[in-house]
């Protein structure tokens, strides 16, 4: 059954804050502050001010009027006859209440119309002012744009000679490349001893100066200067490897008697007797050839 809220009548001779406390602690529904305050979003101290009529706790008169507003609604009292009362208490003329929305009128469109007509105004000035400058001192300007001309013409010029240089001088660099052209037609493939099986890092093999074949199984193992692996793997008889362009490179052999060893396309003398370990063999060609070339 729904029940219905009861609009209770307020005493003529009670205060605004009295009609609202009598409401609240009176009758079959006695609230408590804290009640009330958690429903309407209020707080507690401004309901307690409105009581005891504290006005002045609470900052604006339209705040005053308006939680009053709500309070007599949620307390069943009418809420113009507690809204009139404190108007009266407040001395506010009846005539409006401060909760009503501004009037618009006062954000007139018009008003941002002065400022730019003196922006304008001022950046009129402001060109007519240069021009005059300007027309004043023309020779500083015309002197200032011929020596800006000057300045432009000499740092053409002077890019533009070190331009010509830098194309004459490459013509230097070009013996070089045919002369590596020439190197590099100069390593043949090796005559291997023994039918090729399998090769490996084959990409190198058109600039590759020391190839290694397996005679016998052995395991092989390439480090580069900083002490990583390139290769490393057992290589059976037959068995090729490019060794990659660096002076760098040093190899560790399992049976260093096993593996032929080319430079530039010769058979140099096996880095160790067979059956023996060898490690830290320098790969660099010109020290490979110091061990000098087989019978």
């Amino acid at each position: 059954m729904e029940e219905k809220q009861e609009i209770l009548s307020p005493i003529a001779e009670m205060t605004a804050g009295e009609m609202l406390r009598n409401a609240r602690t009176t009758g079959r529904r006695k609230r408590e502050i804290a009640t009330i305050s958690r429903i309407l979003y209020i707080r507690e101290d401004f309901l307690t001010a409105l009581e005891e009529g504290n006005y002045r706790v609470i900052p604006e008169d339209v705040y005053i009027l308006g939680f009053a507003r709500s309070y007599a609604v949620e307390l069943g009292l009418d809420p113009e006859v507690v809204i009139k009362k404190l108007k009266q208490e407040l001395g506010i003329a009846p005539i409006e209440e401060k909760t009503e929305t501004p009037e618009p009128v006062k954000k007139e469109v018009v008003k941002p119309n002065r400022p730019t007509e003196t922006v304008k105004k001022d950046r009129f000035q402001s060109i007519k002012k240069a021009g005059q400058y300007i027309e004043k001192h023309w020779i500083w300007f015309v002197s200032g744009l011929v020596a800006v001309l000057a300045i432009t013409a000499v740092v053409v010029v002077l890019v533009t000679n070190k331009t010509e240089d830098i194309k004459t001088e490459p013509a230097v660099a070009e013996p070089v490349e045919q002369q590596a052209e020439v190197t590099e037609q100069k390593i043949p493939e090796p005559d291997f001893r023994y039918p090729v099986r399998e090769k490996f890092n084959e990409k190198a093999s058109n600039e590759s100066r020391v190839v290694l074949q397996a005679e016998k199984e052995s395991w092989v193992k390439i480090e580069n200067a900083r002490g990583d692996t390139v290769f490393s793997r057992v290589l059976v008889p037959g068995d090729v490897y490019y060794m990659p362009l660096g002076d760098k490179f040093k190899g560790t052999f399992g049976n260093a008697g096993a593996i032929d060893v080319w430079v530039d396309g010769q058979l140099i003398k096996k880095v160790g007797p067979a059956n023996t370990r060898k490690t830290g063999i320098s790969m660099a060609p010109d020290a490979l050839k110091a061990l000098g070339f087989a019978q």
